[in-house]
């Protein structure tokens, strides 16, 4: 699968260190794999959208919209069924513009230290007249574009940390460089997804091979196995706690079938999904 590199590959002026972009699609992506060169507000306004990144995921329909850390990240989108089309209008921006958000303001950070890559955040009124304005605004000449958007910039981000608080744009900053925390961050935080070794690789900016390898070493046990001994662990819960049924979960827990989860469920456990429900 071919890797799009955002913005860059929408053509847009690369004069402009921040930039609008109105984006449709009739054609549904499903775990595209992105790599986002500048932080993105997606505001999404048809269809249905969900983002995997190394420490978090979210999966949003158009009452909602994201703000994504750049980075890597796996993405699917999914047409609307009243209109059949998708479209998000993008916002990039880069560090250099937090920062300096930042240090204009003096905004102190946030005791929490948890910093994730992607947020989301329900439209209001503000929001939908923030987002028509944006458009408007990208159709002005380059220039204009330039000095607005700066504003637009700041206009957005004072309303987001009036009800959020800070804690989200120092994520956007944060760049932690120990390769150990992020590569287990990724596994742990996607244990319950279902992705493939190639996707997790990607957001781990590995190779198969190279991650195989790695997750080996902090692991001690092979991904195949240890995702599955996670989602059986899982399924425990959601049978014992949730009181689903073992129908309802096992495609949520991985299984094609029902009979494969029941024989791995009794293989783990020792008695069956049912049995176990019951003792």
């Amino acid at each position: 699968m071919k890797t799009i590199i955002l913005p860059d590959e929408l053509n847009l002026d690369s004069s402009l260190s921040m930039e609008v972009y109105d984006y449709e699609s009739v054609q549904e992506i499903s775990k595209q794999q992105i790599v986002l060169n500048k932080n993105t507000f997606s505001f999404l306004q048809e269809g249905t959208k969900e983002v995997f990144f190394g420490n978090s995921s979210y999966s949003i329909n158009n009452s909602q919209f994201l703000l994504m850390k750049s980075g890597r990240c796996l993405m699917t989108e999914k047409l609307s069924n009243v209109k059949e089309y998708y479209r998000s209008v993008l916002f990039f921006f880069p560090n250099e513009a937090v920062l300096k958000f930042i240090r204009k303001f003096e905004l102190n950070q946030a005791d929490s230290k948890i910093s994730y890559s992607t947020y989301s955040f329900s439209y209001d009124s503000f929001i939908n007249r923030f987002v028509d304005s944006l458009l408007d605004i990208s159709k002005l000449s380059k220039a204009i574009q330039k000095n607005i958007l700066d504003s637009k910039f700041e206009e957005i981000m004072l309303y987001l940390i009036e009800f959020k608080g800070v804690g989200f744009l120092y994520s956007l900053i944060n760049n932690s460089d120990d390769r150990n925390q992020k590569f287990i961050q990724t596994i742990e935080s996607n244990q319950l997804n279902k992705l493939t070794i190639k996707e997790l690789s990607f957001l781990c900016n590995m190779s198969v091979s190279t991650f195989k390898r790695e997750f080996e070493k902090h692991f001690h046990s092979s991904p195949s196995k240890w995702f599955q001994e996670k989602r059986l662990e899982h399924s425990a819960f959601l049978l014992k706690d949730k009181m689903k049924r073992p129908s309802d979960i096992y495609e949520e827990i991985g299984y094609e079938n029902l009979s494969n989860f029941i024989a791995a469920y009794k293989t783990k456990f020792g008695v069956t999904p049912k049995q176990h429900q019951v003792d």
